[in-house]
């Protein structure tokens, strides 16, 4: 796996949340023999024991059963530990979701068929939005505990964690609550992680859009999962794929940021090559990953 990122042109290299257990062994060899260095691993990596595919979901630290909730701990901790040995400096989380109907996909039913602009789409917005915010205590209280058993594991291995961009406005962190999180527990430890799909999302719906946040937490942005994506939520595109201008990025990447290219695996590989270098230089980054 790590051999054909390599071939591929780049350095580092992110271990996504499909990182099957049997893997370990191989990714820690070529490692150690300076094949390939790791930027950053998204929780949960390796997966859980029984868990056949990428599931960053399957146990939800913001969960108001118990169990579920010491389970979500116990694999990202797991993670921790794993980033650590391999010198990786950033896990990437998600923190689950405030328990509440699923708004999100009528929303995106809706905006599917060209009705994004319509009262009955913004009526469904602002429903979604208010339900969310009566809804949101009990699953932030969880997902607070969570991190509190978390944030000093991660200080401890010298791992900083970043607060994925959600999608779906019943996901945890809302864009609001990323900065709670933030003040909380500092921006040494907990830092924002920009993906541009999900940004995208929420932007098609007016919630927000990709400058207000890269503005909103500038200084306080670990990375960025890059992809391209075309309506209405087709993301993991290769570069020239869809339909997003990467410039929009530009003033808002520095050169401390971790620059991941998280792309559907059936994407080719000279298409990812050639691509990915020609966004960089439009985003005026070096290649991270």
């Amino acid at each position: 796996m790590l051999a054909e990122v390599r071939a591929l042109g780049f350095e580092y290299a992110e271990l996504g949340h499909g990182t099957r257990l049997s893997l370990v062994d191989g990714i820690r060899a070529a490692v150690a023999a300076g094949e390939m260095k790791i930027c950053s691993l998204h929780n949960f990596c390796p997966l859980p024991v029984g868990v056949m595919g990428p599931s960053p979901d399957y146990y939800r630290p913001s969960s108001l059963n118990e169990t579920e909730r010491q389970l979500a701990v116990r694999h990202t901790l797991r993670t921790l530990e794993f980033a650590a040995s391999l010198g990786a400096k950033l896990v990437v989380l998600h923190l689950g979701l405030v328990e509440m109907p699923d708004y999100t996909a009528k929303l995106m039913n809706l905006f599917a068929s060209a009705q994004g602009d319509t009262p009955k789409f913004e009526d469904l917005r602002v429903k979604a939005v208010t339900v969310r915010a009566q809804k949101r205590q009990r699953n932030l209280d969880q997902m607070f505990r969570s991190l509190d058993e978390i944030v000093p594991r991660a200080r401890a291995a010298g791992v900083r964690l970043g607060l994925e961009t959600r999608f779906a406005i019943e996901e945890i962190p809302s864009e609001d609550e990323v900065g709670e999180i933030i003040r909380r527990y500092g921006a040494d430890s907990v830092a924002y992680w920009h993906d541009v799909g999900h940004a995208q999302v929420k932007e098609n719906f007016g919630i927000t859009s990709h400058e207000s946040l890269l503005a909103r937490y500038r200084g306080r942005t670990a990375g960025m999962h890059l992809q391209d994506f075309a309506p209405p939520a087709f993301d993991h595109q290769p570069p020239g794929a869809g339909t997003f201008n990467f410039t929009r990025l530009a003033p808002h990447v520095t050169d401390d940021m971790v620059l991941a290219w998280e792309l559907h695996p059936n994407c080719s590989a000279g298409r990812i090559t050639e691509a990915c270098r020609r966004t960089h230089e439009l985003i005026r980054s070096p290649v991270r990953a």
